[in-house]
């Protein structure tokens, strides 16, 4: 196969990020921290602030304790706000909540609903399942909470990026073996979505392109108490038995990312249970170029588009409301759960 091209407008950005990367080699809360300082100063030369929105720190229960869950609403927006849950990456080990502020404030506002961004525990310190069991504990509650918070619990969808992908589709199918909540939608990018590596891009993709082998390696030994865990479909969800019954997916690889093959078997997995899923892959783009909205006007696009088909889905009708449009139809008096 051909070697994939870097766009030349992100050969500085990725020069610079390999020169930041020199903290590979410390402890992870060491380099957790160092990284949150370092996108702290940088994230303003990658995208925008994102529009003014309302804002509320809430506590999650979880198993052994609580998680902050930062719910944005749109300022104009009138209750009940369909819902879309929001899953940061980072390889399971950092990221923050604020890191991702800007871009959940623009699916806010673009998407007409409220983001709930989940503040996961972090491994090595909580190492799967926990940060998934957050994330559907999280789910759960907000579900179950969604008319005290303003929130529509039948127009629920989720999403992440990278690490963050990977527990959103984790997440659906957790839901879809616990019997709910219902999710209408998953939006996944840069899916790591199978942990044993097994998707030939590991490979076709060189080192040098912000993520490489060995990081990868790093953050599998931190959220994987065994290697041999990455055969569980829970940690590694192509890997399921089954895909039927999972939410319809939008999901976007980069063309120069090791996980670039993760996002297209993953939506061939899907649509061979029968579950619509649409896939884009971002030519010359790394790992985590779709976030460089200010710098890339490719970004930006792929952004709003991305955005579109979450507004479309969570505000679409659902079919037993479609079906009442129809004269002699008769509508559910509850929604119903995805079994």
């Amino acid at each position: 196969m051909q070697r994939p091209v870097l766009d030349p407008r992100l050969r500085p950005v990725v020069r610079l990020a390999r020169w930041l990367e020199r903290d590979e080699a410390l402890p992870m809360p060491e380099r957790r921290a160092r990284m949150a300082a370092q996108a702290r100063r940088g994230r303003w030369l990658v995208m925008p602030a994102g529009p003014r929105c309302r804002e509320r720190d809430l506590a999650a229960p979880v198993e052994g304790g609580v998680v902050r869950v930062r719910l944005y609403e749109p300022p104009d927006g009138r209750g009940p706000l369909p819902l879309h849950v929001f899953l940061h990456g980072g390889g399971w080990c950092i990221g923050t909540l604020e890191e991702r502020d800007p871009r959940c404030r623009q699916i806010a506002v673009g998407a007409r609903c409220a983001v709930a961004s989940v503040d996961y525990r972090l491994a090595p310190e909580h190492p799967y399942p926990v940060p998934l069991e957050d994330c559907y504990a999280a789910l759960v509650w907000l579900v179950e909470q969604a008319a005290d918070l303003g929130l529509d619990a039948s127009r629920v969808s989720i999403g992440g990026e990278s690490a963050g992908a990977n527990l959103a589709a984790a997440t659906c199918l957790v839901a879809r073996d616990r019997g709910g909540p219902g999710l209408r939608h998953q939006w996944l990018d840069v899916p790591a979505v199978d942990l044993t590596l097994a998707s030939p891009s590991v490979e076709e993709v060189p080192d040098g392109h912000l993520l490489d082998r060995a990081t990868i390696d790093t953050y599998l030994d931190c959220y994987l108490p065994a290697r041999a865990l990455a055969s569980e479909p829970y940690a590694s969800p192509l890997l399921a038995a089954s895909h039927d019954g999972l939410p319809p997916a939008w999901i976007m690889g980069c063309a120069v990312d090791k996980l670039r093959d993760d996002a297209t078997r993953y939506a061939e997995a899907l649509r061979a249970a029968g579950v619509p899923a649409t896939c884009r892959i971002l030519p010359g783009f790394v790992h985590a170029a779709f976030a460089f909205t200010r710098l890339l006007p490719a970004a930006r696009a792929y952004e709003a588009d991305a955005i579109a088909a979450l507004a479309r889905a969570l505000h679409a009708k659902p079919p037993s409301e479609r079906s009442a449009d129809r004269p002699g139809a008769s509508v559910p008096t509850r929604p119903r759960m995805r079994a």
